[in-house]
């Protein structure tokens, strides 16, 4: 069993920074990459940012230059530090884990439940 557990969602207004975190826990062999995706009502699922455990980063194209993205491996956790947020950020953000739970098993996604994000103009 897997769990990912995200935390710093809120509420702030345009222009303002939120940092998520997310750690996973639970039976976990090694974890090959962690993300970021988001979803605004009406929307589909999209990917935010993403890092593998060898700190290679993907970000979406629009997000580049607000959104980092980091990862601390000895804690299983990753974090998205949000900047000069817009209400189009607006949106539950779900934390991604891609790992194996044994040297054996094959790799398996897993989600978090989802951190609202609300941004005020």
């Amino acid at each position: 069993q897997v769990q990912l557990v995200e935390s710093g969602g809120g509420l702030v207004q345009a222009g303002g920074s939120l940092r998520l975190s997310c750690a996973a826990s639970g039976r976990i062999f090694r974890i090959n990459a962690m993300g970021w995706y988001r979803q605004a009502p009406g929307k589909q699922r999209e990917l935010v940012a993403a890092i593998t455990s060898g700190a290679k980063t993907d970000y979406a194209d629009s997000l580049k230059g607000r959104f980092t993205i980091s990862m601390d491996n000895a804690k299983n956790a990753v974090y998205l530090q949000m900047n000069s947020l817009k209400p189009e950020d607006t949106a539950v953000y779900y934390c991604n884990a891609n790992l194996f739970q044994l040297p054996t098993s094959g790799a398996q996604g897993y989600w978090g439940q989802g951190t609202q994000v609300t941004v005020s103009s």
